[in-house]
């Protein structure tokens, strides 16, 4: 017995020896991991003066050893170091979202018991090694998302037989995919979307892997049809095609898979009829089949799904009616099925058996009345039922509906009142467009709080204007038959943008409080009774751009102060004014705005009035020669003026820089050798080369050797813009500062004093877009990081597409790339910034935001963006998404495409509404294109693009495409002039023309430039 106990007593002794060793060398390899990242402050935990190595940040130990390492998002920035696996336990290695560079770690062949590795969101390089195979045959979850892997995935990867995570999604892998991986048998996800492979088609063998049951394969530029061994994958629970060429029939068999939940084939070339008959998924939770070319009509089995939330069917070629069974489905919550050629009346129970919140059935030729049901259960937000032959009246359930945000019924048949209570109910309500019908009734004194945009034009409204609207911002009440005057107190409409109130019965004058209304841009008060001289303080509202005073009893003459204004359009015609009409209105630009006013007249022969007389030639040259002397005097007075200040403001701005020097302290976000003080030095004004209300921007050469060349946006604070320059630097900090990608400008640093801030951005040789397109490369804007006058003269076709790809690719990682999606908010050509061999950057995220959650939009608090490029919804809605980025990029294809500026469509219109009236009046496209690029070899591809263009800048968000969706149409646009000449697999010459087509309708063109 005592023999035993000793035995016992020196085993114990033993293990707590080899423990206690085992225990010291891993804290030792710990620590030289540690030094070879160069000691990263997150790991400040890690040194010798702690009790356990296996209480350090982000150590897992089991028994005492260490079998897992979670380092993810700590700013490591050096390889991965050998000795990691001799940590022999090592099972778990989570090091994503860092700066990892590299290659793919071929050390971690050595990890022979490692389980899980993800390594995603770094800045590997090159291509995955063909023996890769050689990683542990423990390997369950491998994660290489997120990274610049290029080339071919390998056949050998399907030799890890024991995965069931494989996550290759979001890389720039330009080879193929082997069929090999059908033979990972345990395999429950794959992710291989957003990757721009080679054309292929999806191996028949992925129908071999029985355990899948998350198929990601979106954007992967799959064409050809969808192997029916899909059909055998039992386990699917999401199949996700969307984005592709894929074309053909959807396999009868993948709508009988039992566990299938989510289905997205959306922004294909699939064709053909869904079988009625085979809808046996009874588990779908989400189908979205939009965007493709299906015909025939819905099958009424979709209304056996009892689980259904989505069922998304636009833009395709569906016909007949709409299932009455998908009206009693007690899950549905969001039915988008516009820009089809449904016929019949919408399901009558739709909305009484579900919480039904969104219902889009735009576009189509549904008649009848609407169901009675949609806000029964007290969530329904949009309806969306415009251009149809819907009749009757509205609802009245709802009336009591205070969830309903966005009311869309124009260009139907509608008639009678508005529901009783509505617009004291519904107080989320934002946007109402119910123009061109036969709607009545009066409105209410104050409308909702949250009202945006009012549009109900063409219609049989009657009574008062409105006297209260606080945050309305889009006002459209033309062709009714409102009486009364205009509500002399317009303080209260002070977000307002346009007003339309032409074609009514209003009479009295119009109020001085007009001045109040300080962002209106487009005012018709035209064929009214209007009375009295038009107000003087007009000419105060300086973004005014179309005003319509025509067909009315004004009287009096035309205020001076409407000459200083920059009116796109002007219309005074047919009332009673009289005298001299100004001199600065005096031009070709006016020749029928003041035709049918008999006492008026002009000095100019070229306007449609007749000429004023008795004026001397004597007092004319008086009054010349006063003014020529003036104009001397105070030219010469402003240039001293001038001299002064300049060398002012230089001493002012030396003595105020070698303050901020002292206590700046720097933040760099990649390796380089940048420090405070080189940088300091080369803030002067001879490396100035731009300015705006931002501050100032520097070229700086660091080293004569190395030649490095860095641009330096200087943000100096002042009393009145503190706190606004203080969160756009925080902003652009926050936002540069954690994304990576080869097509968004990169932010090296930041330094920060109490009296400016400093990025510092790598210098992008050749420019802005806009200065390229449109002949500034002599005047930089002010935002534009860099830029040298270089060649071409100008950009031809394949350099501008490849511009936009590129331009596409780094907002694409924005949207969808990040964990936090983001939103520019200030895309344009001058924000798109080109380096040495013309590769696009996106640029300056002043304006950016992070949005807390995918899909959501978030509040601002002000109007952001610049004009001709900002989304209708910009002017009247608080909540913006990356919709509105979108837009912008549309503008910008635009411009690529017709060579024109963003504002500059024609005298009436800026560049998206020119280009949409173009489309909408049928003319062809081709005229429309930038002479300088009018080649027949590119003329399909541009006329592509320009129809994709005007995809992006439809007024209604929803209809506008993701950036996915863009950055796939370009890239296989660019892949077609790169492949002339060569047969596409189907036969083909040129498999792009089908992918983007406008349909009809009034979705596209309202309000762009607002």
């Amino acid at each position: 017995m005592a023999a035993n106990s000793l035995l016992l007593l020196l085993l114990s002794l033993l293990i707590s020896s080899f423990t206690t060793a085992t225990s010291q060398t891993e804290q030792q390899i710990l620590l030289q991991i540690k030094k070879d990242f160069n000691n990263p402050p997150s790991l400040s935990s890690w040194n010798t003066t702690s009790t356990s190595h296996c209480e350090w940040t982000g150590i897992q130990c089991t028994n005492g050893s260490v079998t897992g390492i979670s380092l993810s998002d700590q700013n490591i920035t050096y390889p991965i170091p050998h000795t990691i696996c001799n940590l022999s336990n090592l099972a778990y290695l989570d090091l994503s979202w860092n700066y990892l560079p590299g290659s793919f770690p071929t050390s971690l062949y050595n990890c022979n018991n490692l389980q899980y590795l993800d390594i995603s969101q770094n800045l590997f390089v090159g291509s995955i090694p063909s023996t890769i195979n050689r990683l542990s045959n423990k390997l369950y979850h491998l994660s290489l998302s997120s990274n610049n892997f290029t080339g071919d995935i390998p056949s050998s990867i399907g030799q890890l037989s024991a995965l069931q995570y494989l996550l290759l999604d979001n890389n720039l892998f330009n080879g193929t995919y082997p069929a090999e991986l059908g033979n990972l048998l345990n395999l429950e996800h794959l992710w291989l979307a957003s990757n721009p492979f080679l054309p292929s088609q999806i191996p028949a063998e992925f129908g071999s892997m029985s355990s899948l049951s998350f198929l990601w394969m979106a954007s992967t530029n799959l064409h050809g049809s969808i192997p029916d061994t899909f059909g055998k994958l039992q386990n699917l629970v999401q199949l996700d095609l969307s984005m592709n060429s894929l074309s053909g029939r959807i396999p009868e068999g993948i709508w009988m898979l039992k566990k299938l939940e989510r289905i997205y084939l959306y922004h294909n070339q699939l064709s053909g009829a869904i079988s009625d008959t085979k809808v046996g998924a009874q588990g779908l939770t989400q189908v979205d089949l939009s965007m493709n070319n299906l015909t025939g009509s819905i099958p009424a089995g979709f209304g056996k799904l009892q689980n259904l939330t989505l069922l998304s069917l636009y833009y395709n070629q569906l016909s007949g009616e709409i299932p009455a069974e998908i009206g009693l489905l007690p899950s549905l919550t969001n039915l988008k099925l516009f820009s089809n050629k449904l016929t019949g009346v919408l399901p009558p129970e739709l909305g009484k058996h579900s919480n039904l919140w969104n219902l889009e059935v735009d576009d189509n030729s549904l008649s009848g009345e609407l169901p009675q049901f949609l806000c029964s259960r007290g969530n329904f937000t949009s309806l969306v039922v415009f251009n149809n032959n819907f009749t009757g009246k509205l609802p009245s359930s709802l009336a009591t509906c205070n969830t309903l945000n966005n009311l869309m019924v124009q260009n139907n048949n509608f008639y009678g009142q508005m529901p009783a209570g509505l617009w004291s109910t519904a107080v989320n309500l934002t946007t109402v467009i119910m123009h061109h019908n036969s709607f009545s009734g009066t409105l209410p004194e104050e409308l909702p709080s949250n009202l945006t945009r009012l549009e109900i034009q063409v219609n049989r409204f009657s009574g008062n204007i409105p006297s209260a609207a606080q945050k309305l911002a889009v006002f459209k009440a033309s062709e009714n038959l409102f009486n009364g005057t205009i509500p002399a107190n317009l303080g209260s409409f002070s977000s307002l943008q346009i007003l339309y109130l032409g074609g009514n019965k209003l009479s009295g004058e119009i109020p001085n409080s007009i001045s109040s209304l300080r962002f209106l841009t487009q005012f018709n008060l035209s064929s009214n009774r209007l009375s009295g001289d038009i107000p003087a303080n007009i000419g105060s509202l300086r973004v005014l751009n179309t005003l319509d005073l025509s067909d009315n009893q004004l009287t009096g003459s035309i205020p001076v102060s409407l000459g200083n204004m920059k009116l796109n359009i002007l219309n005074l015609s047919s009332n009673d004014l009289s005298g001299e009409v100004p001199v600065q209105l005096q031009n070709q630009a006016y020749d029928y705005s003041f035709v049918s006013n008999p006492s008026l007249c002009s000095s100019n022969p070229q306007i449609n009035i007749r000429i004023c007389r008795g004026k001397s030639s004597g007092s004319v040259n008086l009054s010349t020669g006063l003014l020529i002397l003036f104009i001397i005097l105070g030219a010469l007075f402003f240039i001293g003026a001038v001299v002064l200040g300049f060398f002012v403001l230089r001493e002012y701005r030396k003595r105020k820089l070698n303050n901020d020097r002292k206590s700046w302290k720097m933040t760099s976000f990649h390796l380089g050798e940048l420090n405070e003080s080189n940088i300091a030095k080369g803030l002067t004004n001879e490396n100035l080369i731009g300015s705006g209300g931002a501050g100032f921007v520097y070229k700086i050469v660091l080293g004569r050797r190395t030649g490095e060349t860095i641009a330096v946006k200087r943000i100096c604070n002042s009393r009145k813009m503190d706190s606004k320059l203080e969160k756009e630097f925080q902003a652009e900090v926050q936002i540069l500062g954690s994304i990576r990608h080869a097509n968004i400008v990169k932010l090296l640093c930041c330094i920060s004093s109490p009296n400016s801030k400093l990025l510092v951005y790598e210098y992008m040789e050749n420019g802005s877009l806009d200065a390229w397109l449109h002949s500034k490369r002599r005047t930089r804007g002010p935002l534009a990081v860099g830029g040298e006058p270089g060649q071409p003269e100008t950009l031809d076709w394949p350099a501008r597409l490849a511009i936009a790809v590129g331009a596409a690719k780094g907002l694409c990682y924005m949207h969808h790339g990040c964990s936090v999606p983001i939103v520019h908010r200030d895309v344009k050509a001058s924000n798109i910034l080109l380096d040495s061999e013309f590769n696009a950057k996106i640029a300056d995220f002043g304006l950016a935001r992070m949005l807390v959650k995918a899909g959501e939009p978030e509040s601002v608090s002000v109007v952001a963006g610049s004009f001709g490029y900002m989304a209708p919804e910009c002017g009247w809605s608080s909540k913006v998404n990356e919709k509105v980025d979108i837009f912008s990029f549309g503008v910008v294809l635009l411009e690529l495409t017709t060579g024109r500026e963003a504002n500059h469509g024609d005298e009436h219109s800026c560049l998206a509404d020119w280009a949409w009236k173009n489309f909408k009046e049928g003319g062809s496209l081709i005229n429309l294109i930038d002479e300088k690029i009018r080649d027949p070899a590119y003329t399909d591809e541009i006329e592509l693009v320009l129809r994709l263009g005007i995809i992006c800048t439809g007024s209604v968000p929803e209809h506008r495409p993701s950036m996915k969706e863009v950055l796939q149409v370009l890239q296989r646009c660019e892949r077609s002039f790169e492949n002339r000449g060569s047969k596409s697999p189907e036969g083909g010459e040129n498999d792009v023309a089908p992918l983007v087509g406008v349909k009809g309708g009034g979705g596209y063109g309202d309000d762009s430039c607002v």
